[in-house]
């Protein structure tokens, strides 16, 4: 690895460092959404670089959805008990006992239930006024759109039209009654930063990232990991191959590709030649064409 790409990478761990302790002193309750991703990997490493020896001044809060592959709840808590952090766990415990799941309900009435009202009333039932969140500006287009300080109202809505201004790296953390704060220290991160960074670090993530010979189906040109929560549609046939996950969510709605990058080397080679976004592998995403937007306006992360 270059020295002009560890100078780049250790400006951007310095910027995000920097929103992290803003964050800290500017608000009475933060906490760090970890949804057990890379990203949040990485956010969590910066939040123990800041405060270090100290321990991180916030808790780790996870929306738990039901549908999260085993491997990632099972990093969820070894990664917590790890570095000992306070884990706060949250689920929205009525609609998940309904049976409500992707292929029955749609994935923008489940991700509605199971996601973002899970998350507003966690934030409610524990008065954070503050959530740092692993969003990148260039991982999907509105997100680009977003501040790294952003303000929610009281009940929960993004308004990309009405947004606050950050010159010189100031933020306005200053809040009315029952507004809350999303806040995005990897706003300038790209993908590649992120998995450069965590070669150069040597920091854990969840071992679905690597490349492993395992089931799935195909369905709708994407490739559907199968598991315990896998429903089968008629005619779709099991393959086993080589696959990994760029990006992690539901089980349902995450698509993994197909891959042979097993190492973190073999990772980044593979993420600096590649022309296609992350993202193109989430079904939350391709609901419609604004589908991302519509539902952070709706309080969605």
């Amino acid at each position: 690895m270059d020295s002009y790409k560890i100078d780049y990478l250790k400006q951007l761990e310095a910027e995000s460092i920097y929103i992290i302790r803003e964050t800290a002193a500017s608000f009475k309750n933060p906490a760090l959404l970890y949804s057990i991703g890379k990203d949040s990997s990485v956010m969590a490493h910066l939040a123990r670089k800041a405060f270090y020896p100290a321990s991180m001044p916030f808790p780790l809060l996870h929306i738990d959805t039901g549908y999260k592959f085993e491997e990632m709840i099972a990093f969820r808590n070894y990664f917590s008990d790890k570095i000992g952090a306070r884990l706060i766990v949250e689920r929205n415990e009525e609609m998940i006992s309904k049976g409500l799941h992707p292929h029955h309900y749609g994935t923008s009435r489940c991700c509605g239930y199971l996601k973002t009202a899970a998350l507003l009333d966690a934030l409610k039932k524990h008065q954070i006024d503050a959530a740092l969140g692993g969003a990148r500006r260039e991982e999907e287009k509105s997100r680009a759109k977003e501040r790294v300080f952003s303000v929610r109202s009281e009940f929960g809505v993004w308004d990309p039209k009405n947004q606050r201004a950050e010159l010189w790296h100031l933020y306005n953390g200053k809040l009315k009654e029952g507004e809350t704060m999303r806040v995005f220290p990897l706003s300038n991160w790209t993908e590649a930063d992120i998995w450069t960074y965590i070669r150069l670090e040597n920091i854990e993530v969840v071992p679905l990232y690597f490349a492993k010979k395992r089931a799935f189906v195909r369905r709708n040109g994407m490739i559907i990991p199968v598991d315990d929560t896998t429903q089968l549609k008629a005619n779709e046939k099991v393959e086993q191959g080589m696959i990994r996950f760029r990006s992690l969510g539901c089980s349902p709605c995450t698509g993994a590709v197909e891959s042979r990058a097993s190492t973190l080397d073999e990772i980044v080679g593979e993420i600096l030649s590649t022309k296609k976004s992350e993202r193109q592998n989430r079904v939350i995403d391709l609901d419609s064409d604004s589908a991302m937007e519509e539902k952070k306006r709706q309080g969605y992360f």
